[in-house]
């Protein structure tokens, strides 16, 4: 994990003490070798970087991409502009790139989770979201893509990929009966039909509204 100030360790000062109680877990499970230094000595060698900094570019440079292991994975998240530019990381031996924009392949994109989820969690009443109904509906995502066909430039669902929003919703209120967080217990079968139905007419009304324009 790197942020402002580099490397997390356990030698930096400022991830000691009561003030930066969750830096200093995530020094105690992220950097099992010590690491020290910034973004360039943390992706030496490794087989995929998380970018969610500042915009870019050249947040991420392209010999620090070719620093990594062979057939590394690049999500450069930030917005507007991503830490590194999709072809500057391929150029550089990336072999899959995610990005957060949606004129790039493999855009990362809260919108990809939270209408399920939060369709979810109404149709069941949920009283809180839990860790695990986020997980259920990333492992839905997953699946979603696998069944379409997971290549190099299509790892993750898009925004596009309207049927997915109703298999998150039935996945997230499954987990949530399970956990007993749950006011209605309905079947598989009752949340799906409940979902598409809701989902399907208001993108019917959406794209109406768009032809009235």
């Amino acid at each position: 994990m790197v942020d402002s100030n580099g490397i997390s360790h356990p030698n930096r000062e400022d991830v000691r003490g009561k003030r930066s109680v969750e830096n200093t877990e995530l020094t105690q499970i992220t950097n099992a070798e010590g690491r020290e230094g910034g973004i360039p000595e943390a992706m030496r060698g490794v087989d995929a970087v998380v970018g969610a900094s500042r915009p870019g570019p050249d947040v991420i440079k392209k010999e620090w991409i070719k620093m990594m292991a062979d057939n590394p994975i690049v999500f450069a998240c930030a917005n507007p502009i991503p830490e590194i530019w999709p072809w500057e990381a391929k150029e550089a031996g990336a072999r899959i790139v995610a990005t957060g924009r949606s004129d790039f392949p493999n855009q990362v994109n809260n919108s990809l989770g939270f209408p399920g989820i939060f369709r979810g969690v109404l149709d069941v009443r949920a009283k809180t979201i839990t860790d695990d109904m986020c997980i259920a509906a990333a492992e839905e995502l997953a699946k979603f893509a696998e069944e379409k066909g997971i290549h190099e430039d299509y790892i993750l669902p898009t925004m596009e990929d309207w049927e997915v929003y109703p298999r998150e919703a039935v996945a997230c209120a499954l987990k949530s009966i399970e956990q007993g967080v749950a006011r209605i217990k309905l079947s598989r079968q009752e949340l799906y039909e409940r979902a598409i139905a809701i989902i399907k007419n208001a993108g019917e009304s959406l794209e109406a509204l768009r032809d009235m324009d």
